[in-house]
C-alpha cells in the first residue's frame, strides 16, 4: 500500500469539484494506515499533520463532500480514528500532475502593482484548475502574465488567488503577488472587513426593497451536487447575505447582494432560499420558466433571454479592501458585462411592451 507525502490538490482544486454521486468513478490521492498504537484522534487533525499543502479547511471539506473514507466508507471530519484504520483520500479523477503551466490567455486588468493585481473576470473561465478543467483557467492566464516576475511562482499556494467565483459568474477578483500580501488580503477576508457586492436577475417579484439572509449552507442531502441552506444549527457554515432590490422586471429582479460570509455558492443558494433562484442558473433549477405566463410567445420570449445570457446571471461588480502595504482603501467597479446587459434590457422592452398592450 502507498503512502503519498502530498496531495497538493486538496488545498488548490478542492472548491472546484463538485459532490460526488452515487455513480461517481472513484481514484485514490492518498492512503495510510494508522499505527497500532495511535491514539483516538479526529480524522480531520491527523491528515492535516501528514498531508503537505492541505489546510484542515480543505480537509474538512473533502469529507463533507465525501472524500474522506475509512475503510473503505466516507466519514465526517469528527470521526475518530482507531489503530490500523486504512485512511484514503478518493477523487472523482486520476491523479495528474498540477503544475500550473503558464498559458498565453487574455487578462481584464484593472489595477495592478508590486504586491497585487485586479482582474475582472469573464464568465465561463475557470478559476483555478480542477475537475477535467487542467489547462486554460485563470489562474494558467496569471502564470503567463507575471512569468517574468522571479518571485512569482504560480505553484506556491503562499502567493496567488485570494479568494475566488464560480466558473460561470462574471466580475472581480483580486490576486496577490506576495506571500505577505496574500497573508494580510487574506485576513481582511477572513475578518469580514472587504467589501463585495454582486449584481443578479432572479425570478419572481420581491415584494420587499431590501432584507437580510441568513442561514447555514453545506451540501444538500438530497442532492449531493448542490450546497443548501440546513435547518440544523450544527450542520453547514453559518452565511448572511444582504440584498437590494434594484429594479423590477416583470417576472424577474435585479437585485444587488451584499456578501458578509463568503460560502461555496452562497448567492445562488441564500436566494432559491427565499423563492427567489438566480436566472439561468442550471445547478439551482433557474434555467427553467419559474414565474410568468404559459403563452408560447412568453415561453420563447424567457427561451431567448436563456440563449442571451447562457448561465447564471451573477455579476461580482464591485470589490473594496485595504492595500496590504500602503494601507490606503482600494475599491473596485466593474460595469455589467454584455450578456447580463442584454438580458436585463430585454426584460425592460418585455415589460414596456406589456404596459403598452
Amino acid at each position: 500500500m502507498q503512502e503519498y507525502d502530498s496531495i497538493t490538490e486538496l488545498d488548490t482544486s478542492l472548491e472546484d469539484i463538485e459532490p460526488l454521486d452515487d455513480s461517481t468513478e472513484l481514484y485514490e490521492h492518498f492512503r495510510v494506515i494508522v499505527d497500532k498504537g495511535q491514539s483516538p484522534i479526529r480524522i480531520d487533525k491527523y491528515l492535516f499533520e501528514r498531508i503537505a499543502n492541505a489546510s484542515r479547511n480543505r480537509i474538512q471539506t473533502a469529507a463533507e463532500r465525501g472524500f474522506v473514507m475509512a475503510n473503505g466508507k466516507p466519514v465526517k471530519s469528527s470521526y475518530k480514528i482507531k489503530p490500523f484504520d486504512v485512511l484514503t483520500i478518493m477523487m472523482d479523477r486520476p491523479r495528474y500532475d498540477n503544475d500550473i503551466i503558464p498559458e498565453d490567455i487574455p487578462l481584464n486588468i484593472l489595477y495592478e502593482d508590486n504586491d497585487l493585481m485586479v482582474i475582472n473576470k469573464p464568465a465561463g473561465l475557470v478559476v483555478h484548475p480542477g475537475c477535467g478543467n487542467y489547462h486554460g483557467t485563470l489562474v494558467n492566464a496569471i502564470a503567463w502574465h507575471l512569468r517574468d516576475i522571479p518571485s512569482y511562482d504560480p505553484n506556491d499556494p503562499q502567493v496567488g488567488l485570494v479568494h475566488r467565483i464560480d466558473k460561470d459568474t462574471s466580475g472581480l477578483l483580486v490576486i496577490a503577488k506576495t506571500p505577505d500580501a496574500k497573508t494580510n488580503l487574506g485576513m481582511q477576508f477572513y475578518n469580514k472587513t472587504t467589501k463585495r457586492e454582486y449584481n443578479a436577475v432572479v425570478w419572481g417579484i420581491i415584494e420587499e426593497n431590501e432584507g437580510t439572509i441568513t442561514g447555514n449552507i453545506g451540501r444538500n442531502p438530497k442532492d449531493r451536487m448542490q450546497m443548501a441552506v440546513l435547518s440544523d444549527p450544527n450542520q453547514g457554515k453559518h452565511a448572511v447575505t444582504h440584498y437590494q432590490v434594484l429594479e423590477r422586471l416583470g417576472y424577474v429582479t435585479l437585485v444587488k447582494c451584499v456578501l458578509e460570509t463568503g460560502r461555496t455558492h452562497q448567492i445562488r443558494v441564500h436566494m432559491k432560499y427565499i423563492g427567489h433562484t438566480l436566472f439561468n442558473d442550471e445547478r439551482y433549477g433557474g434555467h427553467e420558466i419559474l414565474k410568468g405566463t404559459h403563452f408560447s410567445k412568453y415561453k420563447q420570449f424567457v427561451n431567448n433571454c436563456f440563449d442571451i445570457c447562457p448561465r447564471q446571471a451573477l455579476h461580482a461588480k464591485t470589490l473594496g479592501f485595504v492595500h496590504p502595504r500602503s494601507g490606503k482603501e482600494l475599491f473596485f467597479t466593474s460595469e455589467l458585462p454584455e450578456d447580463m446587459t442584454a438580458l436585463i434590457e430585454r426584460w425592460r422592452n418585455y415589460i414596456s411592451n406589456r404596459e403598452l398592450s
